[in-house]
């Protein structure tokens, strides 16, 4: 498809667009000239959402958390203004003023305008009453139906003043803009200050309130979680005091670590009884039993000193291991060890005389060593009740912490929903106090009548029906799969072409008469294609001389062709041959009466006399044959190169392809075929097959003749 050929469309069809254009510009005015002027009211409500003094305590002040809570805001804001209940507030309050007033905004219209006085006064009390309970009308009552079309006779209900209604947030402002246009002023300012006060009436009474309740069912939320909060401590605090619990934390650890340090005295003193024990062994296994007697009958008395001290010493570390070795009985300690060591060297120094004096020394030691093991002994005894003791107390502690832990994790839980829902309280509550405040800026006023649009809808209206008469044409071209272009046919066939023939107007060309001087005029351009084509033809043939002419389907002009071409081929004194191979419609034959016969040349039953003349016709009787029925093909064969000795070119004049082998069998004995196609005409699916027929005669196909074409400027071209 070439944008060209939809250029050649318009071109053909300008006038029908001037037309159409101009009848929808006359229309458009009349229907222009008559609609009332235009009056816009605006007025502005400050909203107070992007003053920064009021957005000072948010919680969540960033840039763009800001910015879409601000759109959030303003969106809200302007969809509130658009509920159908203050549109209807409005519409109640425009039909009041109509109704009792004597220069009303509009006059009562169709079915109304005889309205009584009792009518139009039952009217106001119906319409008075909604405006205060502000409740819509019924359609399921039919007075207030007929209410209800009251206003829409005078467009005054919701949709009527929706549709002329615009509300936006001035560009970046802080202000929303409500702007109303009417055919009236006064109509105008009205319905933009009667919708702007009844919005912030009801922002006012219904917004606030709905967060004041907030307030208020957070503040009892509040003080619910409070007294619970306090009950569940007070129940710990109780719970202590009975069971006498200070801390438990700090007692555990207290008790833990008192058993930590018994637990370390413990295993201390056990490594010194058994050093003790041990070295006690050794000492005694080197006395024998006679030095053993004597030591003992002579320290007898001494002994028995040392006993009562080892005594006082052993009580006395049992009252210092019970008190938690406080450091007030350790100098008593010491002072008795200090006792018992004099007294043992008291023993040893009295009998310097024994002759067995050298064992006194170990005597001694063991004595000493006896000691230190009896008060390792007695002291594990009282440090093991010291942490059996502790031991009981710890465990004493353990269901008590587990009852006390249960308690503060219900108090946590407790503190946790306290907590949040104080925070949600403060957030609310502070909220309510630096909301938007709502004002309108100031009234709306009766203004001048906006600019005429009259011109512009006149313009508009001629543009668009010339939008759709060119887009109706466009969609003609693009739907249109007829091929009026050389170009267009070879690119639907991936065929070679020869060139384009005009149509000739007017009625059927006479065969016989077409190239007479009378007809020189009109066939002026049809001879200049028709030399382009015999041009084309010749480059094909290159010094051959059979053409066979043929068509897709029946109609198309092949004969035309095939004697116009008979006759340019004379013009540049060629000698031609003009063979009528149509049996089933041989039209060449009708129209020229030649006495020449293919039946009775192909079949050399009887002597054929070929005159001199230019062009020679071999005609056909029309009888149901074909060519190879006449006679054997190397016979036609060898006729055929007898008529190329006597003439210059020989066209064939073929049958359609759609007849099947009749085209093929001339087609074995040409040396080039040209096939002729209609204009306007397209390539359907039934002609794919002689396409691909045409393929498989590879170079012995010369090309398309697309004939009836429209050429235009192709007789100016030749003049020049």
């Amino acid at each position: 498809m070439e944008i060209s050929g939809y250029f050649k469309l318009l071109k053909k069809y300008i006038l029908v667009i001037i037309v159409v254009v101009a009848a929808a510009v006359v229309a458009s005015y009349f229907w222009v000239k008559n609609l009332p002027d235009e009056y816009v009211s605006r007025t502005q409500i400050a909203t107070g959402i992007v003053d920064a003094s009021t957005h000072i305590l948010d919680k969540d002040n960033s840039p763009n958390a800001q910015s879409d809570q601000i759109n959030r805001e303003f969106s809200n804001l302007m969809e509130i203004i658009k509920l159908k209940k203050l549109i209807d507030q409005v519409s109640y309050q425009l039909i009041i003023h109509d109704l009792s007033s004597s220069a009303p905004f509009r006059k009562l219209k169709n079915d109304f305008k005889g309205l009584s006085q009792a009518a139009i006064q039952h009217a106001l009390v119906v319409y008075r009453a909604k405006l205060i309970t502000g409740a819509p009308l019924s359609l399921y009552n039919k007075d207030e139906n007929g209410l209800n079309e009251l206003l829409i006779s005078m467009h005054y209900d919701e949709r009527s003043l929706r549709k002329y209604l615009d509300i936006a947030r001035d560009e970046e402002s802080d202000f929303i803009a409500v702007q109303f246009t009417s055919e009236n002023p006064q109509l105008s300012a009205f319905v933009v200050n009667t919708l702007a006060k009844e919005f912030i009436d009801y922002y006012s009474v219904n917004i606030k309130k709905n967060e004041s309740n907030a307030v208020d069912f957070l503040s009892n939320l509040l003080e619910e979680k409070r007294n619970a909060l306090n009950q569940k401590k007070e129940e710990l605090q109780q719970y202590k005091i009975k069971n006498g619990i200070l801390n438990l934390d700090d007692q555990s650890k207290t008790i833990f670590a008192q058993i930590l340090a018994y637990t370390d005295k413990k295993l201390e003193n056990q490594r010194t009884l058994a050093a003790n024990e041990g070295a006690l062994q050794n000492v005694l296994s080197k006395f024998d039993p006679n030095s053993r007697k004597y030591i003992e009958a002579s320290i007898n008395q001494n002994n028995a000193e040392i006993a009562t001290t080892n005594d006082q010493l052993k009580a006395l570390t049992d009252e210092y291991v019970h008190a938690g070795f406080d450091p007030k009985y350790k100098p008593a300690i010491d002072s008795l060890q200090s006792t018992l060591v004099k007294q043992l060297h008291t023993t040893s120094d009295k009998y310097l005389v024994d002759p067995r004096i050298g064992k006194d020394n170990l005597v001694v030691k063991a004595q000493e060593l006896e000691v230190s093991r009896d008060l390792a002994k007695y002291s594990e005894k009282s440090i093991n009740k010291e942490l059996a003791s502790l031991n009981a107390k710890f465990s004493r502690l353990v269901p008590f912490d587990a009852t006390v832990k249960t308690y503060e994790f219900d108090i946590d839980i407790a503190t946790k929903e306290y907590l949040d829902v104080l925070g949600r309280y403060n957030a609310t509550n502070l909220q309510s106090k630096f909301s938007i405040r709502l004002a309108q800026v100031e009234p709306a006023t009766p203004d001048v009548a906006q600019p005429s649009k009259k011109m512009l809808l006149i313009g508009l209206s001629g543009m668009a029906s010339l939008f759709l008469s060119l887009l109706v044409l466009f969609i003609l071209y693009y739907l249109d799969d007829n091929i009026t272009e050389p170009s267009t046919l070879v690119a639907r066939t991936n065929l070679p072409m020869l060139g384009a023939l005009n149509m000739i107007k007017g009625p059927k060309p006479d065969l016989r008469k077409l190239w007479d001087v009378e007809n020189r005029t009109k066939m002026q351009q049809f001879k200049e294609l028709l030399r382009s084509v015999r041009f084309e033809i010749d480059q094909e043939l290159k010094g051959e001389k059979v053409l066979a002419i043929t068509s897709i389907g029946v109609g198309e002009g092949k004969t035309l062709i095939a004697t116009s071409l008979a006759y340019a081929y004379s013009s540049i004194n060629k000698k031609v041959l003009l063979i009528d191979g149509n049996f089933v419609n041989p039209s060449v034959t009708l129209s020229v009466q030649p006495t020449l016969f293919v039946e009775d040349y192909f079949r050399a039953t009887s002597y054929t006399e070929w005159d001199n003349a230019k062009i020679s016709v071999l005609g056909n009787r029309g009888a149901d044959t074909t060519l190879l029925e006449i006679n054997d093909e190397k016979l036609i064969a060898a006729q055929f190169e007898q008529l190329k000795l006597r003439y210059d070119i020989i066209l064939i004049d073929l049958p359609p392809l759609d007849s099947l082998n009749n085209a093929k069998e001339w087609i074995l004995f040409a040396n080039k075929t040209v096939a002729v196609f209609e204009a306007n005409r397209s390539v359907k699916n039934s002609h794919k097959e002689y396409i691909a027929y045409l393929k498989t005669l590879n170079n012995k196909f010369a090309g398309w003749i697309l004939n009836k074409a429209t050429i235009i400027g192709a007789s100016k071209k030749s003049k020049n």
